[in-house]
């Protein structure tokens, strides 16, 4: 074999090596995104819109939490990329306890209206002098709790207008309500341990509670906690986070919350 011919078979060979890398390889490679999320209905939602990324070329991982902590404490730490699962009045709370929180709010998706269950009364009338309500012990929820059941008439606050309200606001509390402070997730698992227990629904659906149904009473629609897509102050303007933001203010998605939670959960877009 003549050199001239060895280095043309190796030319050869060079060239169709590097064609075969290139049509192994991606036209383009996904970017890749990761939201955390408690699980009902934020990250139901976001598997719901996770297609319609695809086909944008955005790779959207979701990455699912039981509490309320550690979501925003990633997002911070830039260990996600954001996170769906708090309303504002959280978020500024949150923001409050932690110095350099990078948080930033990007759209509102659903309003989760907070409602109060018994599994003892089917009335709020029927509640007892002296009865045990179970309240989220996180400061924003706790204030949302007891703002609910002074428009029930349970109770009198200082400002009923204040969202930080805490038991020290109370001025009137004809029935002598007492208070139990509990972790939000826990709450349905003593809901037959009290007399009243105020959920957020995203643990209340968990819990197969139906807000609409057996909630003696609910918030309206208009409620000033929607929950919100949240991102750092440095990406908050990447094209993936805008892709996702704009897939879940999509009609898609209204139809997919409207169809899906009936009323439990409303789209805030």
């Amino acid at each position: 074999m003549s050199r001239k011919f060895s280095l043309s078979l190796g030319l050869a060979a060079a060239v169709f090596s590097t064609f075969s890398l290139i049509a192994a390889a991606p036209a383009h490679a996904a970017d890749k995104l990761v939201i955390a999320a408690t699980p009902v209905p934020h990250a139901e939602i976001l598997e719901f819109v996770k297609p319609i990324l695809a086909k944008e070329g955005v790779d959207l991982q979701v990455k699912v939490f039981t509490d309320y902590i550690q979501p925003a404490v990633q997002t911070n730490e830039k260990r996600v990329d954001g996170n769906f699962f708090l309303h504002l009045p959280y978020l500024n709370e949150f923001k409050k306890n932690h110095k350099g929180d990078l948080e930033v709010v990007v759209t509102k998706v659903h309003v989760e209206p907070f409602a109060g269950y018994s599994t003892k009364y089917k009335k709020v009338a029927d509640l007892p002098d002296g009865a045990t309500i179970a309240i989220p012990n996180d400061p924003s929820n706790s204030g949302r709790a007891l703002l609910l059941l002074s428009r029930q008439g349970l109770l009198k606050l200082k400002d009923p207008s204040n969202i930080s309200a805490t038991q020290k606001d109370i001025i009137e509390n004809p029935k002598h309500l007492k208070f139990k402070e509990l972790e939000a997730a826990t709450l349905p698992r003593v809901l037959n341990q009290v007399d009243l227990a105020l959920i957020n629904t995203n643990y209340a659906i968990e819990a197969k509670l139906n807000p609409v149904k057996d909630s003696l009473f609910i918030e309206d629609a208009n409620s000033p906690y929607a929950n919100l897509l949240v991102a750092r102050a440095d990406n908050k303007d990447s094209p993936a986070v805008k892709k996702l933001a704009a897939a879940l203010n999509s009609p898609e998605v209204k139809k997919f919350i409207e169809d899906k939670y009936k009323g439990a959960v409303v789209p805030a877009f």
